[in-house]
């Protein structure tokens, strides 16, 4: 690639104004008020504790109020547990967990939302 004299001399420019720059709690501060307004308003996890069903049985989870459901995941715990599913609800406002476990009539299974407005 071929620079002309004018854009190696805005490089240069450039560069010198970055290693100028200090490193101040006013940038630290703003970085972390930039990556807290990144979260979309009304942001909000929701956990289902884990629970014992039958296997099979779906847990579903809602969000509060009129949130809706930005993602989410679900666990499926005990000896052989298996998680057989882990989905939104058709309606988006919720998420769903389904598990077995081998052996057993059982398992044990948490659920999570990414909720928001």
């Amino acid at each position: 690639m071929k620079l002309n004299h004018s854009a190696v001399a805005a490089l240069v420019m450039g560069a010198s104004l970055v290693a100028a720059a200090p490193a101040s709690a006013t940038a630290t501060t703003a970085n972390a008020a930039a990556h807290a307004s990144a979260l979309p308003p009304g942001y909000q996890l929701v956990t289902l504790p884990n629970a014992n069903v039958p296997n099979f049985q779906r847990r579903t989870l809602y969000c509060p109020g009129s949130k809706r459901v930005l993602g989410g995941g679900a666990e499926a715990q005990g000896n052989g547990a298996i998680l057989v599913g882990s989905f939104p609800t058709s309606d988006g406002r919720g998420w769903i967990g389904i598990g077995r476990q081998d052996g057993y009539n059982s398992v044990g299974i948490s659920v999570y939302a990414i909720c928001a407005d």
